[in-house]
């Protein structure tokens, strides 16, 4: 009789050896975008395509593949031994997913994929820095054709885009997504139509020089309330800000704005959002699905959590404002709590998604759904992005960009290959709502806790409640468990509405 428990560690052997590939391919990525010269983008392009032709060798090898198939039965699911406790189970029920998805792509279409993408972030960085759509053009068609050709390769049901979609967010599909969506979009709308009757509040005092140097002191003060341990985590500059690594080694960035210095502190609480979801994880398990980031979504809720919901909030700033004060004197000196907090949350369509307040915000997301999903059928043709893009701007938030730059070449999602992604943004902002519900029922006194500085209960209880448990439970089941909701758009516009009702005075 097999010996199950041998069989078993030997898999995960196995499957550590694929995520350390992963990570020495994750290491390259993250310096592609902080410190690689810019002409070394050809060999960097080798370097990867040759990692995610070995990552994927890796995660459908014979070997891998014989292990898992002695402890669970690849075609119908069912384990080996009854002996399996909960972890194991959860372990090999997701190497089995990722296996069969995995497997259904020939490494020749990984190895080109992943080519394709190194040159498109080159392009699409020049092409941002330009402002000229038509130098990404040719990349972003053929990233298209590979999404399509990925998604036939994946296989769906209903609709190709479902196939991306699961990829980052497991078991949704726009049969779900798509009337939370509609229903989400209404609501926002008719808010920012509210507000914008009101009058507009001081800001011009965030729009001051403020030194990067000065503003990177900050940075780092609020990673350390918020608990990072400086052995395990950097943070580095970038164009596009960003977080990767692993539980043992987390790399995050984030960009200076000399005249908004909002920007970088909100992106520092966001990508620190994501860091502490990836420390939060059992680092004892790296390579194990125990130690992963179950969903983007679920993903994105830890960042928005922490970046709209907390760092946005009077509490919040009741403690670190005065700290802020001190950093900057000269500009903050003579505003007042209140003024900076009503400053801070502003409401005004505007043209940059990760600056977008937290109104607006999803609608940003809801358009690229829309356009990334008339890509994928069809209906769109790349060419046709800059004028689709600033009509549904137009329409969604009554404001049409100027220039490419601030409009459909803004993101690096599409560049990177990441069709399906987008979603999970708002998916993110819904899930961080329904927590924030549950929170503020556990912590009554949740606003005293902030206000005096203590974080470490969030960190805490976010922890226990989602991080911990890795990819245990599917997304929409550990959302469920930890709020005791369903996934619904109402407890995010609840959220809104008691907020910017209040601020607004509507």
């Amino acid at each position: 009789m097999p010996d199950f428990e041998k069989l078993y560690q030997k898999l995960v052997d196995t499957s550590r050896e694929t995520a350390v590939l992963s990570s020495i391919q994750m290491q390259l990525e993250w310096d592609q975008e902080t410190y690689m010269p810019s002409s070394s983008i050809d060999l960097r392009s080798k370097q990867l395509e040759m990692l995610a032709h070995f990552v994927h060798k890796s995660a459908t090898s014979p070997k891998f593949k014989k292990l898992l198939g002695s402890l669970v039965d690849l075609k119908h699911g069912t384990y080996a031994s009854s002996d399996f406790n909960h972890e194991q189970l959860a372990n090999l029920r997701e190497w089995r997913r990722d296996y069969l998805r995995t497997a259904k792509l020939p490494a020749s279409f990984v190895r080109k994929f992943a080519n394709t993408t190194s040159h498109a972030l080159h392009a699409w960085s020049e092409a941002k820095k330009a402002s000229r759509f038509k130098l990404f053009l040719p990349h972003l068609d053929k990233i298209i054709q590979l999404n399509r050709k990925k998604a036939d390769l994946l296989g769906y049901h209903d609709h190709p885009y479902n196939a991306l979609l699961d990829l980052y967010e497991p078991e949704m599909t726009i049969t779900e997504l798509t009337p939370i969506f509609a229903k989400l979009k209404l609501a926002l709308m008719n808010l920012l139509r509210e507000i914008q009757t009101k009058p507009v509040p001081h800001t011009d005092f965030l729009l001051k020089h403020y030194p990067p140097q000065q503003q990177m002191v900050f940075a780092h003060l609020l990673l350390k309330a918020m608990g990072f341990p400086p052995e395990r985590s950097r943070l580095d500059l970038s164009m596009h800000p960003f977080c990767s690594g692993t539980p043992l080694d987390l790399r995050m960035t984030t960009h200076v704005h000399h005249e908004n210095p909002m920007a970088n502190f909100f992106a520092v609480l966001h990508e620190g959002g994501h860091g502490l979801y990836c420390l939060g994880r059992p680092a004892e398990r790296f390579g194990e699905p125990l130690s992963e980031s179950v969903s983007l979504g679920v993903d994105e809720s830890q960042s928005r959590f922490w970046e709209t919901i907390i760092g946005h909030s009077l509490p919040f700033w009741r403690n670190f404002y005065p700290l802020l004060q001190e950093e900057f004197p000269d500009q903050l000196g003579g505003i007042d709590l209140e003024s900076f907090h009503r400053a801070i949350n502003y409401v005004r369509p505007s043209f940059i998604r990760i600056h977008a307040d937290e109104v607006t915000y999803s609608l940003h997301i809801i358009v690229r759904f829309e356009l990334e999903k008339a890509f994928i059928e069809g209906n769109l043709k790349p060419k046709e992005l800059p004028e689709a893009w600033n009509e549904k701007m137009r329409e969604y938030l009554g404001i049409v960009p100027s220039k490419d730059s601030e409009g459909c070449l803004q993101d690096i999602h599409w560049a990177m290959g990441m069709m399906g992604y987008f979603p999970t943004y708002t998916l993110g902002n819904l899930y961080a709502a329904q927590l924030f519900q549950t929170l503020q029922k556990t912590f009554p006194d949740w606003e005293t806790k902030i206000a005096h500085g203590d974080l470490s209960f969030l960190r805490e209880w976010l922890k226990e409640k989602v991080h911990k448990y890795g990819r245990r439970y599917p997304p929409k089941e550990l959302m469920h468990k930890a709020t005791g909701q369903p996934l619904s758009e109402q407890p995010y516009i609840a959220y809104l509405e008691n907020k910017y009702r209040s601020l607004y005075d509507l």
